[in-house]
Formats: structure tokens, C-alpha cells, sequence
């Protein structure tokens, strides 16, 4: 017994969800056939099969069938993205071709019943005939595979209709109109595509490697972990990792949309993509080509790009019904009135199959997936990841935003807020506790010395260790003396604490900041004031989602004092003090009035983030970023929020519009055939028109901006 054996083909000339379902549906049908996976938006099939029952050639001869070209690729597992591939130009492939010979048909028709009036119904019915046998071949292929009411089903029973009833002339041209439109599909289809194109072209093609210290030009594919890499000034850094030499200002707006230049110096992570800006900068390697974070933001955008939204589900369900009703209203207009009421068979007909061409539901099954899809790749273009189509259309939907508040609402790391000083000058007082805890690694003390440093101080020296009293103090020994910082009860013990000293302390704590005591043995010199500061845009961004109708509230596990001071500064509502389990118990009671996100770091809240009806991580391109949750904020910004749920809302309104247009034009046409306006030339134009226009739309969140 043979093992399956796995398979991965390009699929050239898919251009909606429809064409996948075609293959899908003819791909079970083969006997030892498995695992089958079709994505349109990749160009892709990937399936396991029983050589022994099912050869490669019979699966793509099948393929072939239904008017796809299958080209081998690796194997199955790799990340070749479309979006890698040359093909060829839209005028030069199959469907160009089908454009190209109908249109000639035609045009020799027009030619021959101009000079040979007496041959025109022949010259129309051959022209008609070249354009309708590869449409009627697709037809049978999808009939026998499992998609009996398909496009070219609709197609083929209208055009032979139309000859039956002596209109060869509306029937060629019916058939050129129709092969336009199949071309304008993939014109469209090559747009949606060219977004993610566009990400993928942002990493260089080409690295200069530093090996055994000679430079060499390298493809970077050939970058491995642990590769050195010089990036110059106006180069792209070649793939992920960190500075070892050089101090320069590095452009992240391809990766994570932020506009404003970030400076990197020794140890400061780069992406891939990112374009350095004025100093020449040597760097570390740390992921290969193919796991960098652009490759993996593809890839992630591809995925999602195949993950249906509701809505889309619901449009596919309803299409699956609405096409076999519109076969069936068709044919009720053909015999209804001529039975009933006496009408004129040929009139009938005539207007029936007009009927069937406008119930075409192509319009209306691409409506959805390409606003989905171009909301992704524009989303993605600027540091705003979602994963699928489910997730963007829930945060539309939103009726409370939930945030944790250590690395969320503030920035993760305490900053020097106030000095209070009882001897000597603030930089004397900072430049003593600095001394104290340059040699320590606890956040409060390496705050000090950060902004010591920043100050350029001068620090006076320190001999031998410096003592931790763990919860207490630092006490090390300077050339004036034993000196320690400390906590404000460390202090007391020691000695105590004029009111007045104690008053400001407590007026700093209930402002939600730490105190410490810098002290000079038993005597006070000074005090300073620490605290997590709320991230620059958080405040504005809290406003911005109230402007928007979208309940805040902060949940954090840090004590009430500091939550609620944190809370009054930004104006959001506070849960403090709340355990994991506590923090679930809050998003579950908010779900209760409807859909909730949970915005965290995406490390400790992941729980959290699970709960919640969308998890939003933080986090600019880290590996928890990208794969908890249902979105990622590569730019790390509050507000990177509010513009998920602006694009969200703009994708589910374009996603409406879309519908509004599909049905709108096909209920004025059917009325319009009803009433004996429309020929079927109209009618296969509205179809087609129906179908660039919804496209067209789609494409126009291409264009989306945020709204900062």
C-alpha cells in the first residue's frame, strides 16, 4: 500500500472564491485525494494523494478542465507567496486570449453581414459558436465535478438560447462581453494581489555580508543567523536582528507604519525593510530570510486573507441557494406568461434568458472577500495585523475596549517624575542615589541612573559593593559617606520623618507614584518620585474612542492608588487590583452589552486577550506579537486601536456598499427585462458592470488613511 504522497500547485487564473470552490469541489471528487487546501488569494492548491489511485496528471487534467492552468511548485510547507512570482501580463494570458479571439469573431461577423448581408445569421452564429465551446467545456467540467450552477453554466444555457431563438447576433456579442468581463476580474484580482506584492517588495533582494573581514554582495537568502551585515546609509536592512556597531537613525514606516525616524545604536533591534538613514550601521543577523518579520507578516496577511468573515460565510450560503432559484425564476419567466396569459413564446424566452445573465452571482460573491482583503493588506501596510476576516469585521462591532496598563496605557518602564530636595541641589541628590544603584539591576534603580546619565552627571565614586536590603534599600559607600536609597519606612526606622517631609510623600503616592528616600546616613537629602508614565497618544487615543461611541475601561492588577491615578490622568475607568482570574471574570461581565477587545502586551494577558471577543497585542514585531491574539499593533501605539476600528467599520461599510450595489443593479435590471428594455447584451453588461464597480469599491480602501 503506497503512502500519500503531497502535492503543491500555482493555480493561474483564479480571481474570487468561487473559482477555489470549483476546484475544491472537482478535487473531492478524485478518488485518494485528501487534505485539500485552495487558496485564490495565494493562487494556490495544496493536497495529499493516493498515487495508486489518483496520478498527478489525472489532477491537473482535471484542473486543466475547468479552464485553470496548474504549475508545479516546491514542496508543500514552504512560504512562496504569490505575491513572489513573475506571471505573465493580463493582455497575454488564457482569458486575454478568449478576449482576443472572440472579439476577432465578432468583428468578422460585423464584417461579412456588412458586405454579405445574405450569410449574416451564419457569420453571427459561428462567431458565437468560437467564443461558447470553451465556455460550455468549463460548464460540463464543473457540472460533473460537483458545481453544476456555475458562471459558465449561466453563460452557456443563455448563448445556445439565444441561437435557438435567432438572436446569434445578441449571442456573440453576449459571449465577447462576457469573456471582457472574466479579463476585468483578473485585472481586479491582480490589484487586490499587488498589496501584498507591494509588502514583499520591501525587503532587499541582495545583503553585504562581513565574513572572515572581507565584504561580499550576497542574495539574502543566503543570510543565516548569526551572518554579520553592513547596512549603509539609504540601504534596507536586509533581514531581522540587532546593532553591533554604528549609531545612525533607522525608518521603520514600511514595517510599523511609525513616521518619525527611531533612533539605534549597539544592542537596539532592527527589522527587515526598514531603511537606515544617515550612518552606516553593523548588525547581527538573528532570522533567516524566509522568517523575518515582513515574510511573516505575509504570510499572516495571506492566511487571514482566507479566514471568511461571518458576513462572508453568510453570502456564500446565500449564493449557493440564490443561483438554482435564479435558474428557476428564469425558466417561470419563459413559460408563466405564454401559458397563463397568452404571451408570445419567442418574447418569453427572450426575456428569460436576459434573466438568467443578470442573475449571475459573481458580483455578489466577490463583495465581501475583496473589501476583507483589501482591508488586510492596507491594515497591514501600516503596523495594523489582523488575523482574518472574522476578527475585522468583529471590531467594527465593538461596544468596549478593555486595556491592561503596564506596557499598554503607559510605556512598561518608571520614569523620574519629581525630586524633592532637603540638602543640597536635584542634580546632587541624583547624582548620590545614582552612585548608589548604578550597580543594581532593579527597575526603579536603573530609572535613576537612566536619567542621571541623561543629565550628564557626574557620579560621585563608590567603593566596594553596594548592600541590598531587599525591599528596603541600596546602601554602597561614597567618598562623603554611607548613602542609601530606600523605601519612605526604611527612613522611619532609621530615624523620624519631619510631617512636613511625610506630607509630600504622601501627596506623591496618592498621585500614584513610588517614592524613595535618598539618604546620607540617618539624614534625609532628598526624595524621588518614580512612576510608569501613560504613553504619549494614550490619552488623545482614550478620546478619540469615546468620540467613536466605544466604552473604555483599565484593567490592571496593580494597586488602586496607582490605577486610579493613572485613570484620572487619561480619563478611563479603572478595575484595579485584579488577579488573572478577576481579569477574566471583568471581560466576561463586559461582554455582556456586546463585542469586547482586550488590549495587552500579549504576554501576561494572554489569557485575557483569549477571553475577549478580539485580543489586540502590543508589541512592535515581536514573536508574541504576531502570534497571540487576533491583531497586532506593530507601531505600539494606544492609538493603533482606534484605527483598527475605523478600518474595520470603513471594510464593513465598503463590504454593504458592495451588496447595496451588487443586488441594487441586478433588481433595476430584471425589472427593466421584464418590461422588454433590456436585451441580453444590457443584460450580461450589467452583470460584468456590477462586477468591476464592486471590485473597484473594494479597491478603494487601498486608499484608507488613519485619522490621527
Amino acid at each position: 500500500m503506497s503512502s500519500a504522497k503531497a502535492l503543491k500547485l500555482r493555480i493561474e487564473g483564479m480571481d474570487c472564491g468561487a473559482c477555489a470552490v470549483k476546484i475544491e469541489n472537482a478535487m473531492k471528487r478524485l478518488p485518494g485525494v485528501t487534505d485539500i487546501n485552495v487558496s485564490y488569494g495565494r493562487e494556490s492548491l495544496a493536497l495529499s494523494f493516493d498515487e495508486d489511485r489518483s496520478s498527478q496528471h489525472n489532477i491537473e487534467a482535471q484542473i486543466r478542465a475547468l479552464g485553470f492552468t496548474p504549475v508545479r511548485e516546491g514542496a508543500v510547507g514552504t512560504r512562496a507567496s504569490a505575491a513572489e512570482r513573475e506571471s505573465l501580463p493580463f493582455w497575454a494570458g488564457k482569458k486575454a486570449k478568449l478576449v482576443w479571439m472572440t472579439g476577432l469573431a465578432f468583428a468578422v461577423a460585423v464584417g461579412i453581414a456588412q458586405f454579405f448581408p445574405q450569410w449574416e445569421r451564419w457569420a453571427y452564429s459561428a462567431a458565437a459558436f468560437v467564443g461558447i465551446i470553451p465556455v460550455v467545456r468549463r460548464a460540463y467540467a464543473s457540472a460533473i465535478t460537483g458545481t453544476p450552477f456555475s458562471i459558465e453554466t449561466l453563460m452557456s444555457v443563455a448563448a445556445l438560447g439565444a441561437l435557438a431563438i435567432d438572436a446569434a447576433e445578441e449571442a456573440a456579442v453576449v459571449i465577447f462581453l462576457f469573456a471582457v468581463g472574466e479579463l476585468l476580474e483578473t485585472v481586479a484580482a491582480g490589484r487586490a494581489r499587488s498589496a501584498i506584492k507591494a509588502l514583499m517588495d520591501l525587503a532587499p533582494r541582495q545583503a553585504i555580508r562581513e565574513q572572515d573581514g572581507k565584504l561580499e554582495t550576497v542574495p539574502v537568502e543566503q543570510l543565516a543567523i548569526g551572518d554579520i551585515a553592513i547596512v549603509r546609509p539609504g540601504d534596507r536592512v536586509p533581514s531581522d536582528g540587532s546593532v553591533l556597531e554604528g549609531i545612525s537613525e533607522v525608518n521603520e514606516a514600511p514595517i510599523t507604519g511609525e513616521s518619525v525616524p527611531v533612533a539605534k545604536e549597539p544592542g537596539a533591534n532592527l527589522y527587515a525593510g526598514s531603511i537606515n538613514g544617515n550612518a552606516e550601521l553593523r548588525m547581527s543577523i538573528s532570522r533567516a530570510a524566509s522568517d523575518n518579520t515582513i515574510a511573516r507578516i505575509i504570510h499572516m496577511v495571506e492566511e487571514a486573507q482566507e479566514s471568511k468573515a461571518p458576513l462572508a460565510r453568510f453570502i456564500d450560503r446565500f449564493s449557493s441557494i440564490y443561483t438554482p432559484v435564479a435558474m428557476v425564476v428564469s425558466l417561470l419567466i419563459v413559460i408563466v406568461p405564454p401559458l397563463l396569459f397568452g404571451g408570445d413564446w419567442m418574447t418569453w424566452i427572450y426575456r428569460g434568458l436576459a434573466t438568467l445573465l443578470i442573475a449571475c452571482p459573481c458580483a455578489l460573491v466577490i463583495s465581501t472577500p475583496a473589501a476583507i482583503a483589501s482591508g488586510l493588506a492596507v491594515g497591514a501596510r501600516r503596523g495594523l495585523l489582523v488575523k482574518g476576516g472574522a476578527a475585522l469585521e468583529t471590531l467594527g462591532k465593538l461596544k468596549t475596549v478593555a486595556f491592561d496598563k503596564t506596557g499598554t496605557l503607559t510605556e512598561g518602564r518608571p520614569r523620574i517624575t519629581d525630586i524633592v530636595t532637603l540638602n543640597g541641589t536635584e542634580d546632587e541628590v541624583l547624582a548620590r542615589a545614582a552612585a548608589v544603584e548604578r550597580k543594581t539591576s532593579h527597575p526603579l534603580g536603573a530609572a535613576i541612573v537612566e536619567a542621571a546619565e541623561a543629565r550628564n552627571l557626574e557620579l560621585p565614586q563608590s567603593f566596594g559593593a553596594a548592600l541590598a536590603i531587599p525591599g528596603k534599600a541600596v546602601t554602597a559607600r561614597l567618598k562623603s559617606g554611607f548613602a542609601s536609597v530606600g523605601s519612605p519606612r526604611y527612613a522611619e526606622e532609621l530615624a523620624p520623618i519631619e510631617e512636613s517631609v511625610r506630607q509630600t510623600i504622601s501627596a506623591l503616592e496618592q498621585a500614584g507614584k513610588t517614592v524613595v528616600v535618598v539618604l546620607a546616613g540617618k539624614r534625609i537629602d532628598g526624595l524621588i518620585a518614580l512612576r510608569d508614565e501613560p504613553r504619549q497618544d494614550a490619552a488623545q487615543a482614550l478620546k478619540r474612542l469615546a468620540d467613536m461611541g466605544i466604552k473604555t475601561v483599565m484593567l490592571t492588577g496593580d494597586n488602586r492608588r496607582t490605577g486610579d491615578a493613572i485613570g484620572r490622568a487619561l480619563g478611563v475607568g479603572v478595575q484595579a487590583e485584579l488577579l488573572p482570574e478577576a481579569k477574566l471574570a471583568a471581560i466576561d461581565g463586559l461582554k455582556q452589552d456586546g463585542h469586547v477587545a482586550m488590549v495587552g502586551d500579549g504576554i501576561n494577558d494572554a489569557p485575557a486577550l483569549a477571553t475577549a471577543s478580539v485580543g489586540v497585542a502590543m508589541g512592535g514585531g515581536t514573536d508574541v506579537a504576531l502570534e497571540t491574539a487576533d491583531a497586532a499593533l506593530l507601531q505600539n501605539r494606544v492609538m493603533g486601536i482606534a484605527d483598527l476600528i475605523d478600518l474595520s467599520r470603513a471594510t464593513l461599510g465598503n463590504i454593504w456598499q458592495n451588496i447595496g450595489l451588487a443586488l441594487g443593479l441586478k433588481a433595476i435590471f430584471l425589472v427593466t427585462t421584464i418590461l422588454g428594455v433590456t436585451t441580453l447584451w444590457m443584460a450580461i453588461l450589467a452583470d460584468t458592470g456590477a462586477t468591476v464597480l464592486v471590485t473597484a469599491n473594494a479597491l478603494r480602501l487601498l486608499r484608507y488613511r488613519s485619522q490621527d
